[in-house]
């Protein structure tokens, strides 16, 4: 098995209500970005060059994804993060308030969002129990945004059978 279809099977486990999956379509693009503006302040030179703690971050994760295996969800979510990062990056020069309104604001409503579909769920969110979590989100969302358009049956078959079918959940009570 792949490392990005264990990766993705993992994480599925803990998705498996369609609106808890729904409000992670928002939820993290909108951390994504919001942690590309945030970073986007931190500027440093190297070898001559002026750059942003955002991109050192983005190639990082692309580096990190890329060790998970050479498929279309690692490339995706690559591009798909590289363009939230590159859509946040002006924010880093904006004025103070403005990148804090902006970034805070963004990290805190995509965070709702997560917290709201874990809710629904009634599971808590998967990077508690690994860390890991928080880089394979951007790859479940783009696997479920494949799977939505009728792509990557293979792949969604083999998440079904591992995880659960996608089905409203009751959330539990303590």
């Amino acid at each position: 098995m792949s490392p990005t279809l264990a990766l993705l099977t993992q994480y599925a486990r803990y998705h498996r209500d369609p609106r808890n999956i729904a409000t992670h379509f928002v939820g993290i693009p909108l951390i994504v970005f919001a942690i590309g503006v945030l970073l986007a302040r931190i500027r440093f030179e190297v070898a001559g060059l002026n750059l942003g703690a955002e991109l050192v971050v983005w190639v990082l994760a692309a580096l990190w994804y890329l060790r998970q295996g050479l498929n279309l969800v690692t490339l995706v979510t690559i591009g798909a993060t590289g363009a939230l990062v590159a859509l946040a990056h002006p924010f880093g020069q904006a004025t103070l308030s403005t990148w804090l309104l902006v970034g805070v604001g963004t990290f805190v409503v995509g965070w709702v969002f997560q917290f709201v579909g874990h809710h629904w769920e009634g599971r808590k969110p998967a990077f508690v129990d690994d860390v890991r979590g928080l880089l394979v989100g951007p790859m479940f969302v783009v696997a479920e945004v494949w799977f939505a358009a009728g792509g990557g049956r293979t792949l969604h078959d083999h998440i079904v059978r591992e995880a659960g079918p996608v089905t409203r959940q009751t959330p539990r009570t303590a």
